[in-house]
């Protein structure tokens, strides 16, 4: 039986994540910087393959903690797969952003997801595991034609960055290394951002929402469990010889 970390799995994608891959017969470690999120998604997760998930609380800005987690999960349970999910985001004018907004989303969403990576390559190397990283990136990390997410941009072109960097590296350890580009994600974290967006643009939530789906061809706005869906292909067999690619899963919003 396979074991899959999971960060920022307390809600939104994250969960969605956890929910899928349990359901497809992995034992999952929900992690989440608030310890009784990552207790709740744990408590949803599907036993029908004889699975004991477990939680932990993991703040991803911090190497240790990561590196702690890593090697308790490789030691006890046995560390094939990863998934740096975690992930925030606020909306400002480009040069209203102020250094302090700019260094967290830095901090989370791009230094985060590296020094994850390091502790999980670092454990299955160890291990010799043939293992299987998924960073969660975003079609924002392909285009920099986004209003009022300048920091955010930044932080996800660094992401679909350090995953080629990292697939190159790694594969002499047959481990892969793969990213995820989710869309128009119906989640907390949008419901936020159509806020953000209407106020800054003078418009409304609701007409932000339908400029949203305007823009995406297949004609909704997408759902956790579509970007899930593309975390459980990257971790599978047959995705077993991609490595270093951002998959898009955006409902053609984006095409590259």
């Amino acid at each position: 039986m396979s074991t899959v970390v999971i960060t920022g799995s307390g809600s939104g994608i994250g969960r969605a994540i956890a929910v899928m891959l349990a359901d497809r017969d992995w034992t999952v470690v929900a992690t989440d910087v608030n310890e009784v999120a990552a207790a709740e998604t744990r408590e949803l997760l599907s036993t029908a393959a004889g699975q004991t998930h477990v939680s932990r609380q993991l703040d991803v800005t911090n190497g240790d903690a990561a590196q702690a987690v890593a090697d308790e999960i490789a030691d006890s349970l046995g560390l094939d797969a990863w998934v740096s999910n975690a992930g925030i985001s606020f909306m400002e004018r480009f040069v209203d952003i102020p250094r302090e907004k700019l260094d967290l989303t830095l901090d989370v969403n791009l230094k985060g997801v590296f020094l994850c990576g390091q502790a999980a390559a670092r454990a299955m190397i160890r291990n010799g595991t043939s293992g299987r990283i998924v960073n969660t990136a975003s079609m924002a990390g392909k285009q920099g034609r986004v209003p009022f997410l300048a920091d955010y941009v930044a932080s996800k072109f660094g992401v679909v960055g350090l995953t080629q960097a990292m697939a190159f590296e790694l594969a002499s350890h047959n481990i892969t290394v793969n990213a995820v580009c989710p869309g128009f994600v119906a989640t907390a974290m949008q419901e936020r951002e159509l806020a953000w967006e209407a106020a800054l643009s003078g418009s409304t939530p609701e007409a932000v929402r339908g400029s949203w789906v305007a823009a995406t061809p297949l004609g909704r706005l997408q759902t956790p469990e579509d970007v899930a869906r593309g975390v459980s292909f990257l971790l599978s067999d047959d995705a077993a010889f991609i490595t270093g690619e951002s998959l898009s899963v955006n409902g053609g919003a984006y095409m590259d």
